[in-house]
């Protein structure tokens, strides 16, 4: 498999601070890369790093040659103003290909295609004249990823794609993205806070598909490797047990 990203003793920072450090991983095509962590841990700060918002404040971060401009697909953290999109949802899934049409001023045969893939892939085509503002949390979130798989090449960076969602819809979102990464090759970076979702979405597909990988940040990377590997981890069992007892 083909390296996408490779980062080499990477760190970043803001303002002359350094924010995280230490980071040696890289992503292949076809990954799945969770990314964990507590509050302030620097995830949010990894993301902007990889999206080329955040210039790194040391070390390398190696881009394929293969990676072009507008290949990655990025889903935020819904806020308020993604809640209140007046428009319909095919709109808004279309909308993903703003970043490919360059100097065109319309959407061409296969933007629209592209979208429709995207609204099948999610089940979403039964709801592409419906308001987004109307639909409920877990079809705003699925509305959304559909937006970003559509604006994606080869990678989706999601940032806590199931935070605020019911047990059931997020098992759903779950396997949606397990498509997105089997069928159509897509390689899947996501940060979360639901730790148990994680091991389960880098756990090996059945049916012989490769596992995934989980990135443990605290400001610094504290683990890097497989599901199982990092269940027998020390700052796996510490973070695993620490979130069983707040479930608890």
């Amino acid at each position: 498999m083909a390296v996408l990203l490779d980062c080499k003793d990477l760190s970043f920072g803001y303002d002359g601070r350094l924010a995280l450090t230490g980071l040696n991983f890289s992503v292949e095509t076809g990954d799945r890369l969770c990314v964990v962590g507590e509050n302030g841990s620097g995830k949010s700060t990894l993301l902007r790093g990889l999206l080329g918002l955040l210039p790194p404040a040391g070390g390398f971060l190696v881009k394929s040659a293969e990676l072009k401009s507008g290949d990655i697909g990025y889903l935020p953290q819904e806020g308020p103003l993604q809640r209140d999109f007046p428009a319909a949802v095919g709109e808004v899934v279309l909308s993903g290909r703003q970043n490919r049409r360059g100097l065109r001023p319309f959407y061409t045969p296969a933007d629209k295609a592209a979208a429709v893939e995207a609204l099948d892939m999610l089940d979403l085509g039964g709801l592409k004249r419906s308001c987004f503002r109307e639909l409920s949390g877990g079809q705003r979130r699925r509305v959304l990823l559909a937006r970003s798989l559509c604006a994606a090449g080869k990678i989706l960076l999601l940032d806590e794609p199931a935070s605020g969602l019911d047990p059931v819809v997020q098992e759903g979102l779950y396997r949606i993205l397990e498509r997105i990464n089997t069928e159509l090759g897509i390689t899947i970076i996501m940060v979360s806070h639901d730790i148990e979702g994680v091991l389960r979405f880098t756990a090996p597909i059945a049916g012989g598909g490769r596992a995934g990988n989980v990135l443990h940040l605290a400001g610094r990377q504290l683990f890097f490797g497989g599901a199982e590997s990092y269940r027998e981890s020390e700052p796996g069992g510490l973070f695993l047990g620490k979130h069983r007892r707040c479930e608890g």
